[in-house]
């Protein structure tokens, strides 16, 4: 799959030369926040016989191995492109796979568009996405409440951070469309000479 040129792209570009590690202590306490605001959420999936699953944001250069284990739930952090054993793969971009955790988007509908992706255990993918659905994740608002008294101030300067990003990202899409508008009109160009072409190659197997 190829990212987007989105704020995420750019930002994964950044974070290259940070270890993964660095990256474990705020994994472990946003699942143990989900462990105790979303505890069926790992129930329901620990039925299927407690896969792994490999969740990778195309557009960051880490991968995440989540195992849903009530007991010891875990989202592990590596280097894109390193060997896991996993039962099931999930890729996409970021900003979509926050959005399917959070229920904003169906997760049919990313599938069907490609804009995410699928590998292995499909129906533990299945059972995953229908555990996330009924649980009604606020992943923001579960994450601050670590935070305690601090979570009102810190929700502002999310809120103002996703704006900016917002816009950011309009921003990227214009100038996207500036870069490949010359090649689709080349090409819609080039499609329109190409039906005139074989319309007039009809039009003279008819007179012969």
């Amino acid at each position: 799959m190829t990212p987007p040129l989105s704020p995420v792209l750019l930002a994964g570009f950044a974070l290259r030369p940070v270890p993964p590690f660095l990256f474990q202590p705020v994994l472990n306490a946003a699942m143990a926040v989900l462990g105790r605001q979303h505890p069926g959420v790992f129930e329901r999936i620990s039925a299927y016989g407690q896969p792994v699953y490999l969740i990778d944001p195309i557009d960051l250069p880490y991968v995440f191995t989540f195992k849903p284990d009530p007991r010891a739930a875990s989202l592990v952090v590596n280097y894109a492109g390193e060997s896991l054993e996993v039962d099931a793969a999930i890729r996409g971009p970021a900003a979509c796979l926050l959005a399917m955790l959070e229920g904003r988007i169906d997760g049919d509908a990313l599938f069907f568009s490609r804009d995410l992706s699928i590998e292995g255990n499909t129906e533990a993918v299945v059972a995953l996405r229908n555990a996330i659905d009924d649980s009604e994740i606020d992943l923001k608002a579960d994450l601050l409440s670590i935070f305690g008294p601090f979570s009102g101030p810190l929700a502002s300067v999310v809120g103002m951070a996703e704006r900016v990003a917002g816009v950011a990202a309009q921003d990227l899409e214009t100038v996207r469309q500036a870069i490949i508008s010359p090649s689709m009109r080349r090409h819609d160009s080039q499609a329109a000479r190409l039906d005139d072409l074989s319309d007039k190659m009809k039009a003279r197997s008819r007179k012969v």
